[in-house]
């Protein structure tokens, strides 16, 4: 089994900063991708960054450039800076960590006050 302990969410103005973590234990050998997903009150779950094995990153467009994602091998930590918030990035912020089979946190809440 993999476990993901997610830390950092919370409330903050239009225009702050959060920096969002999550920690991956248990049986992890080969993590192809580690990542964040994001679901607002009503819609769907939909993917903001994520970094592949090898390093490479992803970002959803309504994120380039405000938000940087990274994460540390040694620690099995994936990290998520997210800069110049806006009220429309409120929604609870869950982690993904893909092995053979997709892993997720339990998420956290990120309000965003205007």
């Amino acid at each position: 089994q993999v476990q993901l302990v997610e830390s950092g969410g919370g409330l903050v103005q239009a225009g702050g900063s959060l920096r969002l973590s999550c920690a991956a234990s248990g049986s992890i050998f080969s993590i192809n991708a580690m990542g964040w997903y994001r679901q607002a009150p009503g819609k769907t779950r939909e993917l903001v960054a994520a970094v592949i094995s090898g390093g490479s990153t992803v970002y959803a467009d309504f994120v380039k450039g405000r938000f940087t994602i990274s994460r540390d091998n040694a620690k099995n930590t994936v990290y998520l800076q997210m800069n110049s918030l806006k009220p429309e990035d409120t929604a609870v912020y869950y982690c993904n960590v893909r092995i053979k089979s997709d892993y997720w946190g339990q998420g956290t809440q990120v309000t965003v006050s205007s």
